[in-house]
């Protein structure tokens, strides 16, 4: 595929002055083109919901979440993997982030890393893939020969795969069992990916992200009672939620916090049912760590 016929790399008609604008008409234009994303990502949402429960499913079954990309694309992955632990609660590793040339290219680009197929296949070779695992490719391009080299080497071992791309069409789609193509247009800076597939493409790792740990148990109508409370900020927010979700005092909140060492699903459960913290945990191991059917019973 040619480059430069790429959507993503095409010349946008509408930026073609960015030089000679004022500092404000500048952000102005900027902003005027990142508004356009979120549509791009509505057109998408069908796909995304099929991968949100691809995504669910893998992390029901005992699979992990893996990203792959080369540059921005790598980055955003491995930014997403790194935020899940904190906010839900589960383990490292379960998601886990890729990019071509490994963690020195988070900071400073890796030359040639992207263009070599065989180092997406080892990449994951060396997680030890199963297929029980999702396989998540992301290049604004759709092109990208290290993310290819990985969906092919992924489906090979029966994993599902999902492509994120910004062009229509793309060969990392074909590649893909799900495709989601945001396709949000020329960048306002031509062929500057970080910008508006940046973007979107981080919209869609957010919402892939947070909906499958919706579907895996680790929320509770819109908190995240998951989350790890390993500083101050978090221990207020850990009691906060357990007030908010049963209109304790904050009180009898922070006491049956202690009491289950600051773990927010049983201190809620505890609250609404009386139950001890051992009885508590027990039952919702026994709802797979969903609160609200540990409540249902």
């Amino acid at each position: 595929m040619n480059l430069g016929a790429l959507v993503s790399e095409t010349r946008n008609p509408e930026t073609m002055d960015l030089d000679a604008l004022s500092t404000l008409e500048l952000v102005q234009r900027f902003n005027q083109q990142d508004s356009r994303v979120a549509a791009a990502v509505k057109a998408t949402l069908p796909a995304v919901a099929r991968a949100v429960d691809a995504a669910a499913e893998a992390l029901k079954a005992g699979g992990r979440l893996i990203y792959m990309g080369a540059g921005t694309s790598g980055r955003l992955g491995v930014l997403d993997a790194a935020e899940c632990p904190p906010t839900f609660g589960v383990p490292h590793g379960l998601v886990v982030g890729l990019i071509a040339g490994g963690p020195d290219a988070l900071l400073r680009a890796v030359e040639g890393a992207e263009d070599n197929p065989q180092l997406g296949e080892a990449d994951l070779i060396a997680l030890n893939l199963s297929a029980r695992d999702l396989v998540v490719g992301l290049a604004a391009s759709g092109r990208t020969p290290y993310v290819l080299g990985g969906l092919r080497y992924a489906r090979s071992m029966g994993c599902t795969t999902v492509a994120i791309s910004c062009n229509p069409d793309s060969p990392l789609a074909g590649a893909a069992d799900i495709a989601i193509s945001p396709v949000v247009g020329p960048e306002a800076l031509t062929g500057s990916t970080r910008l508006k597939s940046g973007t979107a493409q981080k919209l869609v790792l957010n919402t892939l992200s947070t909906g499958a740990m919706v579907k895996f148990g680790k929320v509770y109508q819109n908190l995240m009672v998951d989350m790890k409370a390993s500083n101050h900020k978090l221990m207020d927010r850990a009691c906060r939620m357990v007030v908010e979700a049963t209109g304790v005092a904050r009180e009898e909140a922070e006491t049956l916090l202690q009491q289950t060492g600051y773990e927010v699903k049983p201190a809620i459960l505890m609250a609404l049912t009386g139950l001890d913290a051992a009885a508590a945990k027990e039952r919702l191991a026994a709802h797979q760590g969903f609160l609200r059917g540990a409540l249902s019973r």
